[in-house]
């Protein structure tokens, strides 16, 4: 009420606003603050204070004690503001956990914050205005390229776009900041920098502006601009920052309209078989790593089960970007019913026990009981109906752990229905191939070192080398 001066002036204005979209106060002044609010509210006006309420928890160290000057455990907010920033102290608290809990306080995490959020998008816009300005381009919207006529890449992460829109401003107005933060932070990393930029780069290295570099400049600009308007609640300098640099001579941020998600341009069909390619890609990267194998060094085949025909075609659409991203010449589809791959299933009893309770033993004995053939089904439909006693029960993919066992000679791994293989024989062909790459690798970094920019020519002299030979 005070901060209107009302009932001595202000009535409109005070009107308008009353009662309050939300309030926000610690989780120790319920009764001081949150309560009295309301009784002053029936009171005066026979109507609640505030429509919505955030109860902010307490503020630990790392190891989940209490800040006190006693135990010398205090953070200066200050000190931690000036030297990391205000925009990565806030999104380091949003994102770590919901407001209203208890929140451990680490330094470690502000700082992977920096590095990985932060520091990831500041280097896919480094990348975009690198080339961009090579190339004097700007955005024109007049000349823009429709999405029908765009490459497949583009139109997916336009998709995972639209539903990043759709996820965050819902997370917003469910005052759910964390989840916001992290879709957000999920999106540049996962699928814009890790995944759409890795893939795309020679588009924008290409000399002559053709309608697929017009495309690729167009499509990550669009990312960028929303990816700073959806971040400006938690962000406020740096997307503000971004944004002036991406509109040149436009205004603030945040007197800028939300876009809002064009449910025409979502293709979940699209986003579906993206995610196998990079869960695909995910799994073949880590045995690589497990084995210490580089990603330079190419490898023969992989094999992936399958549990039906449509995922099969799936994952043949998006076959050139596994093969590409993981280095790897070739891709074998197996069915479930080859035999060639051996699958073991036990229950998940933390999913299970929110919803079986007495019958945990049954439902144990009927899920290791399982066959072959039941396993595929539950991978296949998602779910698998269970007689108990005379009972249906639903069990779903959820609520089993299935892990498929080592095919001799290759090197397997698993993440829920999906499983890979991989064949790590090194033919002598394979080996000088991978020479060549770590040869070129050597070149791009000793650019680097030397300062040379991106346009500039050079020439590379090598002392004979009978390993290289071949591979040169």
């Amino acid at each position: 009420y005070a901060q209107w001066h009302y009932p001595l002036e202000n009535e409109g204005t005070f009107k308008q606003n009353f009662p309050a979209d939300f309030i926000a106060e610690g989780v120790d002044q319920t009764r001081g603050w949150f309560f009295t609010l309301h009784v002053l509210g029936v009171a005066l006006f026979d109507s609640v204070a505030y429509k919505n309420v955030m109860s902010n928890g307490l503020l630990l160290d790392k190891n989940g004690n209490k800040m006190s000057k006693r135990l010398g455990n205090v953070i200066d907010p200050f000190e931690t503001i000036e030297k990391y920033s205000a925009d990565a102290t806030r999104w380091y608290m949003m994102r770590n956990s919901d407001p209203w809990d208890n929140m451990k306080f680490d330094m470690t995490g502000l700082q992977d914050v920096i590095r990985s959020h932060f520091g990831t998008l500041y280097n896919t816009y480094g990348f975009f205005a690198l080339y961009a300005n090579i190339d004097n381009w700007k955005y024109d919207a007049a000349k823009k390229i429709s999405n029908e006529a765009k490459p497949e890449l583009d139109r997916w992460i336009v998709s995972k776009l639209q539903t990043l829109i759709k996820d965050t401003t819902g997370y917003f107005e469910d005052y759910e900041p964390t989840k916001a933060a992290r879709a957000i932070e999920k999106f540049v990393d996962e699928d814009l920098s890790n995944w759409y930029v890795r893939l795309n780069r020679r588009r924008f290295w290409k000399g002559e502006m053709s309608d697929d570099k017009q495309a690729a400049y167009e499509t990550l600009f669009e990312c960028l601009n929303v990816v700073s308007q959806l971040m400006s609640p938690v962000a406020p300098f740096f997307s503000e920052w971004m944004h002036r640099n991406l509109n040149e001579g436009s205004a603030s941020v945040h007197l800028s309209y939300l876009v809002k998600a064009d449910e025409s341009l979502l293709d979940k069909d699209l986003e579906e078989r993206m995610e196998l390619a990079q869960r695909s890609c995910s799994l073949i990267l880590s045995l690589r790593k497990k084995e210490k194998i580089k990603v330079r060094q190419p490898l023969s085949k992989i094999l992936i089960p399958v549990v039906n025909a449509k995922t099969q075609a799936q994952f043949e659409k998006v076959e050139s970007y596994i093969l590409s991203e993981v280095n790897v010449k070739a891709i074998e589809y197996i069915s479930d019913a080859s035999g060639v791959v051996k699958k073991k299933i036990k229950p998940n009893f933390k999913e299970l026990g929110k919803r079986v309770g007495s019958k945990m033993k049954a439902v144990q004995n009927a899920v290791l009981a399982f066959t072959a053939d039941d396993i595929s089904q539950i991978e296949r439909d998602q779910k698998y109906v269970l007689n108990l006693e005379g009972e249906s029960f639903e069990l779903f993919l959820a609520d089993v752990d299935i892990q498929t066992e080592d095919i001799p000679g290759w090197l397997v791994a698993s993440e829920g229905a999906l499983t890979v293989a991989l064949d790590v024989t090194l033919t002598d062909a394979l080996r000088q191939e991978g020479n060549a790459r770590e040869f070129v690798n050597k070149v791009q970094n000793l650019r680097k070192d030397k300062d040379f920019k991106v346009l500039d020519r050079i020439k590379v002299k090598v002392i004979a080398n009978d390993m290289l030979k071949e591979a040169i």
